[in-house]
């Protein structure tokens, strides 16, 4: 199966996505700085680097926070989250952050896994084009990518989650816009979201 290619607030299950048994999963969020021009744009250019932060939060099936994997704590207590550090600018082609899963070791009680993407120094997405997030299994394979098509003044965004559910994992996109330079401020507006 070819990768899906997901809308603001569409899910797929990634279970059923993958040709083997999910193991591993990474998740690959990207971006790039919006390139201004004219003598002006030159002039007020933070200098074409935008230092956004890929997030994790794993919450219980009632919203409660079990661990957070960010750039201040790149593995989870677990040991089953990893995150692959922080890029400072967001130039290049490809994933700027990524965040690995191993699965078969994440506890029992992780139902969610909100992910989401944070200007630590305040700059806002008005800054930011071309962010996505994508999700690879355990053979590389592209499962699923969002790719996030709204600016605004806003310094955080819960892009994506994956769900555990009746032995299944579905990733849903999200692209909902808040308000926060880190995960934690966040955390009111992410179990709103995704705690039924």
């Amino acid at each position: 199966m070819a990768s899906i290619s997901l809308e603001k607030k569409q899910s797929v299950s990634l279970t059923k996505q993958s040709s083997s048994p999910l193991t591993r999963l990474k998740f690959g969020i990207g971006w790039d700085p919006v390139q201004k021009s004219g003598f002006f744009g030159k002039l007020f250019s933070s200098g074409d680097s935008i230092d956004l932060d890929a997030s994790v939060v794993l919450m219980d099936a009632s919203g409660n926070k079990l661990d957070t994997i960010w750039f201040r704590q790149l593995k989870s207590k677990c040991g089953s989250v990893t995150h692959s550090g922080d890029n400072l600018t967001g130039e290049g082609d490809g994933d700027d952050e990524s965040i690995s899963i191993d699965l078969t070791r994440l506890p029992a009680n992780v139902e969610y896994l909100a992910f989401t993407v944070n200007s630590f120094r305040g700059q806002t997405f008005d800054d930011v084009e071309n962010a996505f997030c994508r999700v690879v299994d355990q053979g590389c394979k592209e499962l699923a990518k969002f790719t996030l098509t709204e600016q605004g003044k806003h310094t955080g965004i819960l892009i994506s989650s994956l769900e555990r559910s009746g032995g299944e994992w579905t990733f849903t996109a999200h692209g909902l816009p808040c308000r926060g330079r880190v995960i934690d401020d966040m955390l009111g507006e992410i179990v709103s979201a995704l705690v039924r």
